[in-house]
């Protein structure tokens, strides 16, 4: 099959697309940059130039292929209504362009906020709707061209994809851990995250992209929730570095702009995934990561 990805380049599209080659998929990576371009190339993948902003290119590259995968997110979390309206812009586009064909579009979201005081499953639908909305309501809105001949299927993330050199939340919070010269944890630290190893992750796009049906909302959760104390104080290993609690209250001032997602409780599961796909998570967890020196490369 012939699949468009964007994001490529990126944390999770990168082993993406090395899992869809070594299923002998046909690639075409939207890459923004000269050395994104060269990386995708030297793989083998087709590259169109251009970025989340560049809806001609996307839609180009929607149309030149058999599906669509979006992994691509400005992720500003300083002005996340910039990356909410090119998220919302770019899935309004390929689901446009893919109208009437069938063919898979499948899309990254996430399991933050669909579930209280319990673990979010694949059947709780997001409450994000419109362009105001995190991701500009995007996951709702690819699920709605369902109906128009579209097989979207959502990709709902883990709050963390770990992994050797991943840039994400939990190198943002170890980057503050050394800093401030300590490794905290906010209230109690029993808040939960869930977590992925970056290769189940990829493993898991390239299962739902054969199996999953149209409408789908899957899940790339491989541990329902590491306590945010128990992340602390691996990556206080890591560092030789003190751990401590901050008050919940205080964990913007502490943390900076991570701090609004450390404070939460983000649990979900993955059973109804894990049956549908017959994906079984194999990598290191989260703590096995940091504490094999993960993120002390940062």
């Amino acid at each position: 099959m012939h699949v468009f990805v964007t994001g490529a380049s990126g944390w999770i599209g990168s082993a993406t697309v090395d899992e869809l080659l070594a299923k002998g998929h046909e690639v075409t990576g939207l890459a923004r940059s000269d050395a994104s371009a060269a990386a995708l190339r030297a793989k083998g993948v087709h590259v169109r130039r251009g970025d989340l902003d560049d809806l001609d290119s996307i839609r180009a590259g929607a149309e030149g292929a058999e599906a669509v995968i979006h992994l691509a997110n400005k992720h500003d979390f300083v002005n996340p209504a910039v990356s909410s309206a090119a998220e919302r812009a770019a899935v309004q586009t390929i689901g446009d362009t893919l109208a009437g064909t069938g063919r898979p579009f499948l899309l990254a979201s996430g399991v933050a906020g669909l579930a209280l005081g319990r673990p979010a499953t694949e059947s709780d639908p997001s409450s994000a709707h419109g362009p105001d909305s995190p991701r500009g309501g995007s996951e709702n809105l690819a699920l709605e061209f369902v109906d128009r001949g579209v097989h979207s299927v959502s990709l709902r993330f883990s709050p963390t994809v770990h992994g050797a050199r991943d840039h994400g939340f939990i190198a943002a919070i170890a980057a503050v851990a050394r800093e401030k010269g300590v490794s905290a944890y906010p209230g109690d630290g029993t808040n939960r995250w869930p977590a992925v190893h970056r290769s189940d992750a990829a493993r898991l796009v390239a299962l739902g992209l054969e199996k999953a049906p149209a409408g789908t909302r899957l899940h790339a959760v491989a541990e329902q929730g590491v306590p945010t104390r128990e992340i602390a104080e691996a990556i206080g290993r890591a560092f030789d570095l003190p751990v401590a609690s901050v008050a919940a209250e205080d964990a913007l001032g502490h943390f900076g702009w991570i701090g609004h997602f450390f404070t939460m409780d983000l649990r979900a599961t993955s059973t109804a995934t894990r049956e549908l796909l017959g994906w079984t998570p194999t990598g290191p967890t989260l703590i096995e990561d940091i504490d094999a020196g993960a993120y002390s490369a940062h």
